[in-house]
């Protein structure tokens, strides 16, 4: 199997993320003790999911999540993550105990492990280009907020292993990312669209199965034991309403008729969803007729992102690998990473406002997630606009073209 040339050793690449990963915890330090009566994790910008969800999934007495009941908190949600995400806090919570600093940097430690698997595998698949996640603002300020990184690492390998024609377990890694979070099976309709161009329908079957069987092995066990615990996640994420920086959330605040019960917005996303996604596959084949089908992974979460109504701060992590082996354009992610970054900034000293301190009005951080919007789109018009891509699958595996013209 060939792969893109690797001018950068894989060791500098790794080198890159620990030191990007740590300057992410060091900037979430003041936040890691769990003292912010004084608003300072919207000041400071050291927000990070890790610390509350400690004590609100009730991990602090040796709780099993979903085997043992949480007890009934008014406002707060409890075993609201999928199984492999929940068990990952749990485990930490173990090592670390129920200190709250311990319990940040214990997950600290164990993202940037994750971390290093998806540079890892970037680096096998894209050379230097493994670069642009290693040293990306947006793993800096968010690859400590939430547990995002464990299904990017999943995502991410998965793919290494479909480069190298082995869909089972490419297939296994999928079902592992999506026991951690669903959105790596999003990725399974790429590469299975990938196997069909290939006229090897047996290997995207063989992925589909091993992708379905994974997630239902890791999940069938809490489902039989407590199915309505197991369930809450599904409930929670299909009663929330839109987020703030879901373009459903600045629609509404805009024109009335786009407030609406959460029952229409989540139809209504899917639809938006699909029509777009596939609008966008059927221009790209009037086009460029052969363009390799994995790459439609792009486009897949760009819509999703853009349509669905919940867009959290830490999902741009998702993007970052296809940025690098999809879309080898350095000015399209370099714009990706500076609105990023302006919607993380704005939206906390947002909620500094909001929360009664100083902070900064909403229509900046509207504006920025805006101009978010507007550079994803840009991305898209990008990877239409491309008449060849930097890796194609061919049978022997992922194969460079142009990799000097295009690697940046």
């Amino acid at each position: 199997m060939k792969h893109a040339r690797r001018t950068v050793s894989l060791g500098a690449v790794l080198a890159c993320v620990a030191v990007t990963m740590a300057l992410g915890a060091a900037a979430k330090a003041p936040c890691a003790g769990g003292d912010w009566s004084d608003l300072r994790q919207y000041r400071l910008l050291c927000y990070t999911d890790v610390v509350p969800l400690l004590g609100t999934e009730q991990l602090q007495g040796g709780r099993l999540p979903f085997i043992e009941p949480c007890a009934r908190v008014e406002g707060q949600n409890c075993d609201e993550y999928p199984v492999l995400t929940m068990y990952v806090m749990r485990a930490a919570a173990w090592v670390a105990g129920e200190e709250f600093g311990a319990f940040f940097y214990a997950n600290a430690v164990l993202l940037t492990a994750a971390a290093a698997i998806v540079a890892t595998s970037l680096w096998m698949l894209a050379g230097r280009r493994a670069l642009w996640f290693a040293l990306a603002p947006t793993l800096l300020v968010y690859g400590t907020v939430n547990w995002d990184l464990i299904a990017v690492a999943f995502a991410t390998a998965a793919l290494v292993a479909f480069a190298a024609r082995r869909d089972g377990w490419a297939g296994i890694l999928l079902g592992l990312g999506a026991a951690a979070k669903l959105y790596p099976a999003l990725l399974v309709f790429p590469l299975l669209a990938q196997r069909l161009q290939d006229r090897e329908p047996d290997r995207g079957i063989t992925l589909v199965w091993a992708t379905a069987g994974t997630w239902l092995a890791v999940n069938l066990p809490f489902v039989l034991v407590s199915p309505g615990s197991w369930w809450e996640f599904f409930r929670f994420n299909g009663a929330r309403p839109a987020d703030w920086d879901s373009a459903w959330y600045i629609a509404c605040r805009a024109v009335d008729v786009a407030c609406m019960d959460t029952r229409p917005v989540n139809v209504l996303s899917a639809i938006l969803f699909v029509a777009s996604f596939g609008a966008l596959w059927i221009w790209k084949v009037s086009r460029s007729p052969s363009f390799p089908r994995w790459t439609l992974a792009l486009p897949l979460l760009v819509c999703f992102l853009l349509t669905n109504k919940v867009y959290s701060p830490q999902y741009g992590l998702w993007l970052l690998p296809i940025f690098a082996l999809a879309l080898p354009d350095l000015k399209p992610f370099v714009a990706f990473a500076i609105a990023d970054v302006a919607v993380f900034v704005t939206r906390f000293w947002f909620f500094e406002e909001l929360a009664g301190g100083s902070g900064t009005p909403q229509w900046l951080f509207e504006v920025a997630v805006g101009a978010r919007a507007v550079v994803l789109l840009w991305c898209l018009a990008a990877w239409l606009a491309r008449d060849a891509d930097p890796l194609v699958l061919g049978r022997r595996g992922w194969r460079p073209v142009t990799v000097e013209a295009t690697a940046t």
